[in-house]
Formats: structure tokens, sequence, C-alpha cells
């Protein structure tokens, strides 16, 4: 998205932050481990093309996102870096990824055959995913395995390059699920290894159990949430095994302010009244920029104080309790460091009780992303 803007609402990406975090992951892992930088749903928000540059910039390996369009939006951008598509992939555009060098999951046997039916001379690397306890895509079985591995060696033009899995708990402080599902991938592994000859890359370590078990993650971690500078949960950022910088803050100026007497309404539905005159001021943003109605009384930055929003937010605007008259253009933080407070990621997702995943992938296009360099 271009720099210039007209609006006065925009998100900032401080890239050294991405940067900073996986020097910091990298300092936990072993010395022949390398980085996938997920930069899938655009980059977690934060905008796909240009964090994936400054990761690999940093000293990741190779990168993965969720779909195809997603990889096709990488090499588009001149990115050469290996990527691995997460997501099913019809087995007609198989052929594209394989002109674009990207590689994909599969767990189909029936996927396999009718990929090679679409294939032309370029190969086409594969991931396989093993369901271990997630219950989203990936074999279960040892008959499962065995059905792939033999569709594999009867396969022209297809190159098994990597195995994987994904742990459903290792961000809780409880431990159990997390080893059982490890000791399914191993009994699986030790399956493959008998029946098939050559290495392949394995990888079985997202954010939250690259953190807290670096050296157990085989030849990659998939660094995904930590590498914005958000902690994959409370139990995980209570154990301070990593220290993070939030890559993600995001900003409005006040566009009107006025003076409202006591006993007057703001905004749809008259759900706030004011108890007395009171200042309120209106930023341009609303629930179509992925700020949706139930932050209603959460608060804003304003010079470093804490200001609540009042009444309901609308699709374009949002209006906030003043404690003073403020002049038209005063910068509002809404999510980030303000005059030294800061409203992080997290509160935001516990006011809307969800994680902080989802709180950056909210934010619409319609929010300009700008992208900085040691800004806070």
């Amino acid at each position: 998205m271009s720099d210039v803007f007209y609006r006065p609402t925009w998100v900032e990406v401080n890239l050294d932050a991405v940067a900073y975090n996986i020097a910091q992951m990298k300092q936990k892992l072993p010395s022949d481990s390398s980085i996938f930088a997920v930069v899938k749903a655009d980059g977690y928000g934060h905008g796909a093309v240009k964090v994936a540059e400054a990761a690999l910039q940093a000293g990741a390996n190779a990168l993965a996102v969720a779909l195809l369009e997603e990889a096709l939006e990488l090499r588009h951008a001149g990115i050469k870096a290996p990527i691995l598509v997460f997501g099913w992939v019809a087995p007609r555009d198989a052929r594209i990824a394989s002109e674009h060098d990207i590689t994909l999951t599969f767990f189909q046997a029936e996927w396999l055959r009718e990929v090679e039916a679409h294939l032309n001379s370029k190969e086409l690397k594969l991931h396989m995913k093993w369901d271990t306890g997630m219950g989203r895509l990936g074999i279960r079985t040892e008959n499962e395995l065995k059905s792939l591995v033999e569709a594999l060696q009867t396969a022209d033009h297809i190159n098994l390059t990597g195995i994987y899995t994904h742990f459903a708990t290792a961000d809780e402080d409880d431990l159990t699920y997390f080893i059982e599902q490890k000791k399914r991938f191993y009994h699986l592994l030790s399956v493959f290894n008998r029946i098939w000859g050559e290495p392949v890359d394995i990888h079985i370590g997202n954010s939250a159990a690259s953190i807290r078990f670096p050296e157990k993650m085989h030849d990659f971690i998939r660094f995904g949430i930590a590498m914005y500078g958000l902690y994959p949960s409370q139990d995980v950022r209570n154990k301070q095994l990593i220290n993070l910088k939030p890559a993600f803050s995001m900003h409005s100026r006040l566009v009107h302010v006025k003076n409202v007497a006591r006993h007057e309404s703001i905004s749809y539905g008259a759900t706030y009244i004011t108890d007395h005159a009171e200042w309120i001021g209106t930023i341009p943003i609303g629930y179509a920029d992925g700020w949706p109605r139930k932050l209603q009384g959460m608060e804003v930055l304003i010079e470093g104080k804490r200001m609540p929003i009042v009444g309901r937010v609308c699709m374009d605007q949002t209006m906030i309790r003043l404690d003073k008259e403020y002049p038209v253009g005063t910068k509002v933080t809404l999510i980030g460091k303000n005059n030294g407070d800061e409203i992080e990621m997290d509160e935001i997702a516990n006011f809307l009780e969800t994680i902080n995943y989802e709180i950056p992938c909210m934010i619409s296009e319609r929010v300009p992303r700008i992208y900085v360099k040691n800004n806070g």
C-alpha cells in the first residue's frame, strides 16, 4: 500500500522490531536450526511483503503462508526464498506452485495421484502434514502414512522435502497433551524412517513450542506470532523465556472536538448519555476498519492519558470522552505507546474476549500500514 493517505488514521509497523524478535529467537536455537518466517494473513495484518523482506534480511531462512495466493504475492514482489504453503491447494493448481518454486502441503494419496495429471516437467516440492492431535489437516495413522509413501514412490516430478505437525496446546502451562502429540509424532516418524530412505526437513515447532523447547524442534521452527512481538499466551509470557518487541501500533487524530451539554446522547442507540457537560472528540476509524462496536468502553491514549470510547463505534467514526479541550489534529493512540503509557495488543484482545493473534488481522486494508525503523 502507498505511504500516501488522506484520512489521519494509520498503522505503524516497526520492521526493526521484527528483526529484533528474530534475533532473540536465533539466540535460543541450536546453530543448525533454521526459521520459517510465517507471513500468512498478510503477515498477521502487518503486511506480508515488507515483513518477509525484513525477516529474511534478519536471518530467517524461508517463508510460510496459508494460501497459494499469498505465496504468489511474495513471488510477484521478487522474493526468491523458499516458500511453504500450509493449506490445501487444489490439484489442478499444483502446476502453478511448481512453476514458481513454491512448496505445497499434502496429506491425501488421491490428491497426489490427481496432481500428477496436472504437472509439466517442473518438479513440485511437497511437505507431508501429520495430524498428531490438532484435528485440522494431516494423516493420523500408519496405514495412511504407508499409502502416501507408496504413492510418492511411483510419482513423477514430485519431491518430498519435509514433514511436519502442529501442536494444539504448546502455549499452555499443562504439557500433558503436548507430550502426547510428540509421542504420536515420533511413532509415525519411526515408521516413516523405516520405509523412506531419503533425508527430509522436519519441523514441529510453532512459536510457543520453539520458545519453550528450542533445542528439540529439529531442522526448522515456524516463527509466527512471536515474530511480530506478541506472546503466544500469557503462560508463555509469564515464563520470561524470551524478550519480544511489538511491531504493530495504530494511531489516529482528532478531527472534531465539541463541548456537549449534560443529558445529551452520543452515537447510535443513545447508549451513552452525558452526566455533565463533557468534551467529546471524534476520530476517523470504525468497524469498517476492523475496530469493532464491542470496543465501546475501551480506552485510547492522548498525551499519555487514557480516555474512554463513548457511544457505539460507528462504521467510520469513534467518539472519545476527553478530559479537556484538545486541538483538532491531536494524536490519538489506539494500540501502542503514547507519552509513557501503552495500550498493548493483549489489552485489546482481553477486552474483546479473544486472543492477540486476531487483533492485527482484524484491521482492514482501509487503514494504511506505514513502515518505520527505530521507532520506539
